[in-house]
Formats: C-alpha cells, structure tokens, sequence
C-alpha cells in the first residue's frame, strides 16, 4: 500500500490515501532529522485526544505534519504531486517501547556484571580481550551499544601456594579482570524521547481530513489481515490440507471464505449496533461478568449460544419438541445482528402442530 509507485497510482486516479511508512522507505536517520525542530523547539507540536464512551477525552499522541513534493512513473510518465506528511507519536507505543528499552538494558547489565562472577559453571574471561569480547557480544543481543558505560578494570596480585610433598610454598602472580557496567542517562533519554514515532502519508488537503482525524481514521481502519488470520486457525482451519486435487482445494477455499465472510459480517454488524447505542455487551465472558466489551468477536459471540438444543421425541406418528428457552442476552444479540427472535422460537413446539 505505501509503495511509491502504488500511491502515484491512486493520486493520479483522483483517489486519497493514508499510510504509514516503513524503516525501508524511511530510515530512522531520516526520521531522526525530521525531529530534529522538535527538539530545539522550532516545532510546535499538535495534541491529539480521543473521545471516550463516558464522555471525557484522552490525549492519545502529539504530532506534526509537512508537505513534500513527490515523483513516480505511472503509466510510462512522470507524475507529480504534493504529499502531506504525519509526523505522529503515540503515548501507548512510546510507553511500550520505554518498557522493552530498559528491560533489555536490564538484562543486559545482568548478563555482563555476571562475567565476574567465578566458579563451577561460570565463563571465565581470562584476559581483557576476551572479556571486551564478550561483552560486546551481549550489548549486540539487547542492542544497548551506546546506552551503557561499560569500564574496565585489570589488577595483578598475588596468590600462595601451599608446599605440597618436593613443592615449597610460593606465591603466584595473576591477573584479574574486572568489568562494571552502567546506564548513561543522557543516552537513554535520548532514545527514550525517539520512540513511538511514526510517519502517515496522505493526499486528501487538510479542510477534508485533519491531522487528528487521520489518526483516529487510521486507529479504527478494518484490518483485513485478522479476517484472513482466522483461515490458519480454529474456527476455520485451512490446514494442513490433504487435499490432492487442485479443483478441490480450491473448492475448499471458497467454502471457508463464505464463513468466513458470515463471522466478519456478524462481528461488524454487533460492533455497530453498540456504537450506535453507546452502550456495551456484558455477560459474553463466561466467569468474568463485569468485563463489558464494546468490540466482541464473532468467535465470542457464537460461544454465547452453545448448550442451545432442540429435541424431537417420536411416540409413534406424533412428534414432540423441546427447544431452550432463549436468554436476554441471547435475545440482545440477535437485536443486534436485526434478527427477528422467531429465526429461533420458530423450531419450537409452538410453530409444529402434530399431524
């Protein structure tokens, strides 16, 4: 969706487009530079909120935008136009990747104080080379090269050794290696303040799609790939295949997809119903009846309707039926999806008169 030659294409059919934009297509260093006004406070920044079912609004980001002047081939061509760009950065994002820094850092401050560690088990570095070593393979693994002051210290001293039988008692001369380890916190700070940013592209101009509105369009953008993901697991499990014919693998696929079309249709139309009402849908956890999901899956909502049975008993040519009673929730989820309640009160004994 973000290749340059994919947004030249749908600018040029008169068309919009919103998307972020990978390491590949934007490196950190670029990025880097773009924040650069940010920092020395030549560039103001815009507080984005989100508003909450109770009424009261969240700051979810802060970011800025710019123009940038763009040419691709389409059609054998140069085309140009004028891209807006979204300098965002997400507090959740930022706050998680602040989380997963200083766990590394931890780990990594952990794994090098316990090279001085001696003993059974233990790796010994028995120079300063191989100590330098080792602890440089580490900072690599947690990616803490730059974040930590790492020292180190050599010390000589003596060591005796007992007589023992011809062997007269002496004294040994040894090196030790020493290394300490520590968090740079102007480093950190620094590294801390580049997380969670992000850069969108778009077309349409301001007056039609705003910087905030960009953000909160593409935080409740439908992703397709979680549709999709539910063909590699349960309910609808498209492997492994045994299948040998292409014909029938393909059949196979199709099928799956009607269900799969059926759960997304079903979650859609339930998300929509509550935030139309404003309202959520208590009692779906099963154990876990104060959790009031706005956005329940299909998946969640069809385990509310297990246990539902219709029995038939014969006695001779007459027939008996026993259907379970609906519950309310049963009977809110089915206003939800715009179904009559008689889609399922019709199979009772009330809608089959014996012959």
């Amino acid at each position: 969706m973000a290749a340059l030659n994919t947004r030249a294409h749908i600018h040029a059919g008169g068309d919009y487009y919103l998307c972020p934009l990978s390491e590949s297509q934007l490196p950190p260093v670029v990025l880097a530079g773009s924040l650069a006004p940010v920092w020395t406070g030549e560039q103001a920044l815009s507080l984005i909120h989100r508003q909450q079912q109770d009424g009261t609004r969240e700051l979810i980001a802060e970011g800025f935008e710019r123009s940038e002047p763009m040419t691709a081939e389409v059609a054998g061509k140069p085309y140009h136009w004028m891209e807006r760009r979204l300098v965002i950065r997400s507090y959740q994002l930022a706050r998680a990747g602040e989380q997963g820094l200083r766990a590394r850092l931890a780990k990594a401050q952990a794994e090098i104080t316990a090279l001085n560690t001696r003993g059974r088990g233990r790796r010994h570095c028995p120079d300063l080379r191989a100590l330098r070593e080792a602890v440089d393979t580490i900072l690599a693994r947690y990616r803490g090269q730059g974040l930590l002051h790492v020292r180190y210290k050599e010390q000589l001293w003596e060591r005796p050794v007992r007589r023992y039988g011809r062997r007269t008692a002496t004294v040994r001369l040894e090196w030790d290696v020493q290394v300490t380890v520590s968090l740079d916190p102007e480093a950190v700070a620094a590294a801390v303040r580049q997380l969670g940013w992000r850069v969108y592209v778009t077309t349409p101009p301001p007056e039609q799609l705003s910087l905030q509105e960009a953000v909160l369009a593409y935080r409740h953008e439908y992703l397709v790939e979680r549709a999709m993901g539910r063909l590699q697991g349960r309910p609808l499990s498209l492997t492994p295949m045994s299948l040998e014919r292409d014909d029938h693998a393909t059949g196979l696929i199709r099928l799956l997809s009607l269900g799969l079309r059926v759960l997304t249709l079903l979650e859609f139309r339930v998300r929509q119903g509550l935030a139309i009402a404003k309202t959520t849908l208590a009692g779906v956890y099963v154990g876990n009846p104060k959790r009031t999901p706005t956005r329940p899956t299909a998946e969640r909502l069809l385990k509310v309707f297990q246990g539902l049975t219709l029995t038939i008993i014969r006695e001779g040519r007459r027939r008996r039926r026993h259907l379970t009673p609906l519950s309310r929730m049963h009977q809110r989820i089915l206003t939800l999806l715009d179904f009559p309640v008689d889609v399922y009160t019709r199979l009772g004994p009330d809608s089959h008169k014996p012959p």
